[in-house]
């Protein structure tokens, strides 16, 4: 017999449907301010969408660019076990679009934004796709959608979870939802055991939760343009440089100050500023001085300064490239850390700061390994980049194997059979 659905989906989905219009009027205010694109909000509503390849089919959706970067690794990792299986990967932002597409798409995969969550829309989206499995990452969780999941009997999971005690406590006026949704997934993988035990409090089942770590481990290597990075090659020649990535307030000034105490023994050497924000550029050479070149204002490639900000979005793959060694910021300031794997995987030495509770697993992990450094001072940081100029490591993905992927791929599988 055929359970009732839930009283929080039954209210949530005539609720979405009576707001269908506002989504449809938001969508063109989007797309008045640069947001959206006519082809964007078409595949939003569920219309003109991409041609479906023959063959099953496996669905991902994420939000940010990190989440979809990293369901690309894992539907790459996927593919060559399951040559029968196609892939798309959803996103709601056009940044991580943009991103999938600059740095490829796993092989028989393809992008598309996801429906808005209305009932009308996503049954459109699903009755066009018809995916085998559905593979939410972290906590993007949309009820239409899932629900419509449901309803057509397509098995879904859950990766990369993970809930920190201010995200389960701004969670908790919403646990009637979670309730309803959470029990659904066949499984669910956190990135640690708190992640665990904040989901079973909203109604996971531990039983079909387990931890796997992240997967941002997987993320592609990040792309760059080759002739862009042959002729900063060329500029560059025998310089050194280093790198401070994804930077916040005060992480600059640190970064400048281990730099002055690195130039007077190598006074040739380059320090690349690559802020979190890029629209901070102008901010940050204030910082360095005003014959800092600025990537924002064509300063297209490295002159004798001692400093370049590089106040771009889509080159850090420009950049780790270019740099044998790099801070990691968001560590030093009280940000929480930013990926250590993207560094990684293009042979670029990890320093970060205390302040990495983002990714607290996985530095614990890389430190023990020797593969990332922590650093709490400009002389510590000093004294960390110059042993890295002086000890340099091949350039090679250094990111190390993980077992508790391998066990994730097997679970997924055996939900495709």
């Amino acid at each position: 017999m055929k359970q009732p659905k839930p009283l929080a989906l039954r209210v949530y989905g005539g609720l979405a449907r009576a707001l269908a219009p506002v989504w449809r009027w938001g969508l063109r205010r989007r797309l008045q301010r640069g947001k959206e694109t006519e082809a964007s909000i078409q595949q939003k509503l569920g219309l003109h969408m991409a041609a479906r390849p023959a063959g099953p089919l496996v669905w991902g959706h994420a939000v940010g660019v990190g989440e979809s970067m990293a369901l690309a690794g894992l539907f790459a990792r996927l593919a060559p076990l399951r040559p029968e299986l196609n892939f798309l990967i959803t996103t709601t932002a056009r940044t991580s679009g943009d991103a999938l597409r600059r740095n490829g798409l796993p092989p028989r995969c393809q992008h598309q934004f996801a429906p808005v969550d209305t009932p009308e829309a996503t049954a459109r989206f699903l009755d066009h796709w018809q995916p085998v499995l559905a593979v939410w990452c972290e906590m993007d969780l949309w009820p239409a959608l899932m629900d419509g999941t449901d309803e057509r009997h397509i098995p879904r999971v859950l990766v990369n979870a993970r809930l920190s005690a201010a995200s389960l406590a701004k969670r908790r006026w919403g646990r009637w939802i979670y309730q309803a949704l959470l029990p659904g997934f066949r499984h669910i993988f956190s990135q640690n055991t708190d992640t665990v035990d904040a989901l079973v409090s909203l109604g996971a089942v531990r039983e079909r939760t387990s931890v796997s770590g992240t997967i941002k481990s997987l993320s592609p290597a990040l792309a760059c343009d080759a002739d862009t990075l042959s002729a900063w090659q060329q500029a560059l020649g025998s310089r050194p440089v280093w790198l401070l990535a994804s930077s916040h307030p005060g992480e600059e000034a640190l970064a400048l100050q281990a730099h002055a105490w690195l130039r007077e023994a190598q006074p040739d050497a380059l320090l690349i500023v690559a802020p979190r924000i890029p629209t901070r550029g102008t901010e940050v050479r204030t910082l360095c001085g005003p014959e800092t070149p600025l990537r924002s204002a064509n300063a297209r490639l490295p002159t004798s300064a001692g400093v370049y900000v590089a106040d771009t979005v889509g080159e850090m793959g420009l950049w780790y490239r270019l740099a044998p060694v790099a801070l990691v910021g968001g560590s030093i300031a009280t940000v929480g850390g930013h990926n250590p794997f993207e560094p990684l995987a293009l042979g670029c030495a990890v320093l970060h700061g205390p302040n990495v509770w983002n990714f607290a697993e996985s530095y614990q992990s890389l430190d023990v390994q020797g593969l990332s450094q922590p650093v709490s001072d400009a002389q510590q940081l000093a004294a960390a980049v110059a042993r890295a100029w002086a000890e340099p490591t091949p350039r090679q993905d250094r990111r190390p194997a993980d077992a508790q992927v391998d066990a994730m791929l097997a679970q997924l599988q055996a939900h495709l059979n």
